[in-house]
């Protein structure tokens, strides 16, 4: 009876409250973050219907992604098959300079096109002033939107990481003995692999990657003594795994999960292998955001949201492939780093990756031509 007292009291506690009493404070503090926001200068919609509504309104959506195109079409087609009513165009701008060049136009008021843009990481502070203050933390909290709220941004709560990126190890296993296989980043030093033996990437954005987890100088001295092994340098994911793949080198120094595991689909020998070390370098990727300038900006609401739905984001693993952020649950990339220590560039990281790569260059040195 000593313990059943406590819970009846609760339950009579709360048959005797007035009927619409949770409503009434589920109401109410939805008012009060509509209200804080809005003080804030941010638009916050409170009701889900009414974003939907407007975006029916406007019928149209134009994104500039950073998405595959096979990624970008089965969204896009997936997306449409939900929101019939609106007709969305998609433009791949993939390389840093193209997304240097879309932020320019953006500056100088000529992209006017676009309503959903990616903000990307090496000019992120350079993007926020010409993104749409929508409080998407707020509704996401609030569940107006069906997002999690720990996938935006909580500094500019405008800006929603839609997928996560691990940088591996690819490897020739005709080349690399199962014995010789590196177990962490160190094993990269030994001098079987000095002289020509890795593909290493002039931009070295798996080294920054590892600040997190090591600190600054560790990996920064790491990476010194990685351009001290002269491996090979190259520029452009797909193109340094085959190199590996065709035997000219026998391993990529921080190779693109979801770049590997494509390559492998495509390797009927079954040469390429992967390897997955600690700490785990993986970052937020494909951030996204409305513009100021968006003639349709609830559409693009609905569409952001629907990248990191569970269908969204079972389409970011099947098509990226392994894309899926390792936040999402059950996503591919929180399977395979489950019980592993993560090197995270999160939130408050992202906007200081480009300081790391400065430093790390400055400390491996500008690659000569052989």
């Amino acid at each position: 009876m000593t313990k059943i007292k406590p819970v009846f009291f609760l339950a009579l506690y709360f048959f005797l409250l007035p009927p619409g009493t949770f409503a009434a404070q589920s109401t109410s503090t939805l008012a009060q973050a509509k209200s804080a926001a809005e003080a804030q200068g941010y638009v916050f919609e409170a009701s889900r219907d009414e974003i939907v509504a407007k975006a029916k309104k406007e019928a149209r959506l134009r994104v500039a992604s950073t998405l595959d195109e096979a990624v970008l079409k089965a969204m896009r087609e997936a997306f449409v098959k939900k929101y019939s009513f609106i007709d969305v165009r998609g433009q791949e701008f993939v390389s840093v300079e193209e997304n240097q060049r879309l932020l320019l136009e953006i500056k100088a008021g000529a992209a006017k096109t676009w309503d959903v843009n990616r903000v990307y990481a090496d000019f992120y502070e350079e993007f926020l002033p010409y993104q749409k203050k929508f409080d998407i933390l707020g509704m996401a909290e609030q569940k107006v939107l069906q997002i999690p709220p720990v996938l935006v941004d909580p500094r500019t709560r405008n800006i929603v990481t839609t997928s996560s990126n691990i940088n591996t190890i690819g490897y020739n296993k005709k080349l690399l003995p199962q014995e010789k296989i590196p177990q962490n980043w160190e094993d990269l030093l030994s001098p079987e692999f000095k002289g020509r033996k890795l593909s290493v990437d002039i931009r070295p954005l798996p080294f920054a990657m590892l600040v997190p987890g090591w600190g600054l100088e560790r990996t920064v001295d790491f990476a010194r003594r990685i351009a001290a092994q002269n491996p090979i340098w190259g520029r452009g994911q797909t193109r340094m795994i085959s190199s590996v793949a065709n035997g000219d080198a026998i391993a990529v120094v921080g190779s693109n999960l979801g770049a590997v595991k494509r390559a492998q689909e495509k390797d009927p020998a079954g040469v390429l292998g992967m390897k997955i070390v600690e700490p785990v370098p993986i970052r937020f990727h494909e951030t996204y955001s409305v513009l100021n300038s968006a003639e349709h900006p609830y559409a693009g609401l609905l569409w952001i949201e629907f990248m990191v739905s569970p269908e969204g984001q079972k389409i970011f693993d099947e098509y990226w492939p392994l894309g899926a952020s390792v936040l999402s649950s059950g996503s591919a990339q929180q399977e395979l780093t489950r019980g592993k220590k993560l090197s995270l560039v999160d939130w408050n990281q992202l906007n200081k990756v480009d300081g790391y790569l400065k430093k790390i260059v400055e400390a491996m040195g500008f690659p000569k031509a052989q």
